[in-house]
């Protein structure tokens, strides 16, 4: 792999892999392993995936949580999500070492839709470290980085600021503001990146704010501060608003501008 994330013919490559897995991690990836299989049996889930920083090998404990991506053959009940809620929370309990776990539920429909191609199936296939079953990404396409890329993965980050807004104007507690603010400050972080991801011609996401700046000089003070909040969330809200009343907003336009907009979804 090149150190732009590309593989020798110029398409993306995967970013994780469980051989990256950091020791301090293996009995928390091992954990989550065995709890999917037990709660949801063989029938539920086609195949189970890690992402973020733990396959990237860069974790780092007390401060990294666990994230995780299940498809489903069928489409995701109350059910399911009530069993992945107990999956999170079993697993946050029993590993100090994590920071939260996060469990997202697809079909594999959906995953393997055309209007999903260069959104959920890119991130299926570049982004996730297969953990249990069947890879999906043997069904998708290699993905070079391209404005259709860009546009179809984070060219809708406009409809997420009114949320944004809303939940801190409502977030009242040190606690609320800083989950807010790390959920906040990664999705803009990965916009600037998939931004200018076109233009530098890579998908290595190590050094984004660093590689946003060399386009964007006068907002890399501001990127820089996001990815610091991905990392170590801050329940400062001037740090809040800067995040969803000025940068996020000035980086939906430009995104737009430069990418067009993302295909709507029903």
């Amino acid at each position: 792999m090149s150190e732009r994330g590309l593989a020798h013919d110029g398409t993306i490559a995967r970013e994780g892999a469980l051989d990256r897995v950091p020791t301090a991690f293996t009995a928390v990836v091992d954990a989550a392993r065995t709890r999917i299989t037990e709660t949801f049996g063989g029938a539920r889930p086609h195949s189970a995936y890690l992402y973020g920083s733990i396959p990237r090998g860069t974790a780092i404990p007390g401060v990294s949580d666990l994230d995780l991506q299940l498809a489903l053959h069928d489409e995701p009940t109350e059910a399911d999500r009530a069993d992945a809620t107990a999956i999170e929370a079993a697993l946050d309990h029993a590993f100090p070492q994590i920071e939260g776990v996060g469990i997202l539920l697809s079909s594999t429909r959906v995953l393997l839709s055309d209007l999903e191609r260069h959104d959920a199936g890119f991130f299926i296939a570049c982004l996730c470290t297969p953990l249990l079953g069947p890879d999906l990404a043997e069904r998708l396409p290699r993905y070079r980085p391209t404005t259709l890329l860009a546009r179809e993965t984070n060219g809708d980050l406009a409809l997420a600021l009114p949320r944004w807004r809303a939940r801190a104007a409502e977030a009242v507690t040190d606690a609320d503001r800083r989950t807010l603010s790390r959920a906040v400050a990664r999705r803009i972080v990965r916009s600037g990146f998939t931004l200018i991801m076109p233009r530098w011609g890579g998908c290595d996401l190590n050094e984004s704010a660093e590689l946003f700046g060399r386009y964007y000089p006068e907002r890399v003070e501001q990127m820089r501060l996001a990815a610091t909040t991905g990392r170590a969330p801050s329940a400062d809200p001037a740090v809040l608003g800067m995040l969803v009343d000025d940068l996020g907003p000035w980086l939906a336009a430009e995104y737009t501008a430069v990418h067009g907009e993302k295909t709507p979804r029903p």
